[in-house]
C-alpha cells in the first residue's frame, strides 16, 4: 500500500493486491494478471470506494496527468469529489 494523498477531506491509497511480499517463496504457477487498485476515502461522509479494473486505469491516467501539470489542491479535491459519489462502503478500520 502506498498513501498517495491525504487531506482533511480525502485519503487516497494505491493498493498492489498481488505484489510479492519480501521473502515470499511461492512459485509462479503460470501467468498472473496483476490486480491493483485505488481506495478513495471520503473523510467527511465516512465512506470509501475501491477502484479496480478500468476504473483504476482511468484514475491512474488522472494521476499521470497531475504529475505533468501539478494541480491545485482544489482541483484534486474536485476530482476526488466526483469519485466519492460512488462511495457506498462505510469506513470501518482506517
Amino acid at each position: 500500500m502506498h498513501m498517495l494523498y491525504d487531506s482533511d477531506s480525502f485519503a487516497v491509497v494505491h493498493i498492489l493486491a498481488n505484489a510479492p511480499m519480501d521473502g515470499d517463496a511461492r512459485e509462479a504457477s503460470g501467468p498472473q494478471i496483476p490486480r491493483h487498485g485505488f481506495e478513495i476515502v471520503d473523510k467527511r461522509s465516512g465512506k470509501e470506494v475501491y477502484l479496480d479494473g478500468s476504473w483504476a486505469e482511468m484514475f491512474q491516467s488522472q494521476i499521470q496527468a497531475w504529475q505533468q501539470n501539478t494541480p491545485s489542491q482544489e482541483e484534486v479535491e474536485d476530482t476526488l469529489e466526483g469519485y466519492a459519489t460512488l462511495a457506498q462502503m462505510p469506513v470501518v478500520m482506517h
